[in-house]
C-alpha cells in the first residue's frame, strides 16, 4: 500500500502544500505574499493573516492537482519551526484540525531538515540523482547559515554555523542599503551577473573553525557606500552592478572557504546545498567548479525546491513517518529549534 503524505509549510511568508506518494511528487502549490515588498521585509502580522486566507485553497488545490482525496492520506506533515510564530501557528493548527477530521496521523518537521532533504523529492520523467550518505550540506537561507553532516534522513550533525547573521540577511541588507528592493537575493544575483566582482573589496571576518560571521561584512558595505555617496550622490546608480558583484563574491568566498574546510576535515566528498540562497547563480557555479576540481560528487536541488515549499516538508515527513514517528495533538509551534 502506497504512503501518501500531505506536506504543509507556513514558516515565513509562503503558504504551501504538497502531496507525495512514496516519495514521488504529485503536486506542490505555493501562494506567495507580495505585500511585504512595500516594507522591505516580511511583516509578521501581515504574514500570518495572509496564511489564514491562503491555507484552505492551497491545500485544496494541492489535493486536486495530485488527484487524491483527503481520505487517501497516510499522514499530514507540517512545519513546526523554526520560523515566524504567527505563521507557524496557522499551519500547525490547520494540520491538527485536518488530522482530527480525517483521523489521520500527524508528523512534525523541522523546517531546516526540509531544506537539507529537498534533493530527495522524486519527480516523474526526471532522473533520480541523490547524494549518498554521509554527505555534507551547505544550508544557506535568510535565517540560517550552516554546514551540516547528514548521515541518514534522520541523523544530522551541525559542523559549523553563523555566530550572528545569516548570509541571506546580508543579501537583503545590501539590497536595502542600495535601495534596490526586496527580496534582495535575486536582485543582487541579477545585477552581479552584469558587474565586475573584483572592482571593490570588502572586509572578510576571520572566524576560527567552521563557523561563519556576516555582521562585519554588512558593516563594511555600509561604511563603503556612505563614504562614496559623500563624494558622489549618484555613486550607487553609477556602480550598482559592480557593487553587487563585488559584495556577492565576498559572501560566496566566505561560504566556500568554510565548505572546503569541512570537506577536508571530514573526508566526505558527497556535497549538496539547500535553502533560499542555494538558488544563487554564482554559488551554484562555484560549488560545481570546486566539485570537478576536487573530485566531489556535487548535487544541486532544482531552484524551485530551494525556496520555502511544502514538497521538502513532505519528503522530510515521509522519512519520519517511515520511522514510526507520530506527533501528539498538544504539540506547539516554536520560533526556534535547538537542534535537528
Amino acid at each position: 500500500m502506497a504512503d501518501i503524505i500531505l506536506g504543509i509549510e507556513s514558516s515565513c511568508d509562503d503558504t504551501s502544500a504538497a502531496v507525495l506518494r512514496d516519495g514521488w511528487l504529485l503536486s506542490n502549490v505555493i501562494a506567495s505574499q507580495d505585500v511585504h515588498r512595500a516594507y522591505g521585509g516580511v511583516v509578521p502580522e501581515l504574514a500570518s493573516r495572509a496564511h489564514e486566507q491562503n491555507i484552505v485553497p492551497v491545500v485544496s488545490e494541492a489535493l486536486t492537482r495530485a488527484g487524491v482525496k483527503a481520505s487517501d492520506l497516510s499522514a499530514i506533515a507540517f512545519t513546526r519551526g523554526p520560523g515566524l510564530l504567527g505563521s507557524l501557528l496557522v499551519g500547525t493548527s490547520f494540520a491538527k484540525a485536518l488530522g482530527v477530521a480525517l483521523d489521520c496521523p500527524l508528523v512534525m518537521v523541522n523546517h531546516l531538515q526540509g531544506h537539507i532533504l529537498a534533493g530527495f523529492v522524486k519527480e516523474e520523467g526526471k532522473p533520480v540523482v541523490q547524494p549518498s550518505f554521509p554527505y555534507i550540506c551547505l544550508l544557506v537561507s535568510g535565517g540560517n547559515s550552516q554546514i551540516v553532516r547528514v548521515d541518514s534522513p534522520l541523523k544530522f550533525e551541525i559542523l559549523g554555523q553563523t555566530i550572528d547573521d545569516a548570509v541571506g540577511e546580508a543579501f537583503d541588507k545590501c539590497s536595502k542599503m542600495m535601495g534596490l528592493g526586496y527580496p534582495g537575493g535575486p536582485i543582487i544575483d541579477k545585477l552581479a551577473s552584469q558587474g565586475d566582482p573584483n572592482r571593490f573589496k570588502f572586509a572578510k571576518p576571520h572566524i576560527p573553525g567552521l563557523d561563519y560571521s556576516f555582521s562585519g561584512i554588512k558593516t563594511s558595505l555600509l561604511y563603503f557606500v556612505r563614504d562614496e555617496i559623500a563624494k558622489d550622490p549618484d555613486f550607487i546608480e553609477k556602480n550598482k552592478e559592480d557593487i553587487c558583484a563585488s559584495f556577492q563574491r565576498a559572501l560566496i568566498d566566505i561560504l566556500m572557504d568554510k565548505l572546503l574546510m569541512a570537506v577536508k576535515q571530514t573526508g566526505i566528498k558527497e556535497v549538496t546545498i539547500g535553502g533560499g540562497v542555494a538558488a544563487n547563480s554564482e554559488l551554484r557555479e562555484r560549488i560545481v567548479a570546486e566539485g570537478k576540481k576536487r573530485g566531489w560528487n556535487t548535487y544541486l536541488p532544482e531552484r524551485k525546491f530551494t525556496t520555502d515549499n511544502a514538497a521538502m516538508i513532505a519528503i522530510a515527513g515521509y522519512y519520519h513517518f517511515l520511522a514510526g514517528e507520530r506527533c501528539p495533538l498538544d504539540i506547539a509551534p516554536v520560533s526556534r529549534m535547538a537542534d535537528f
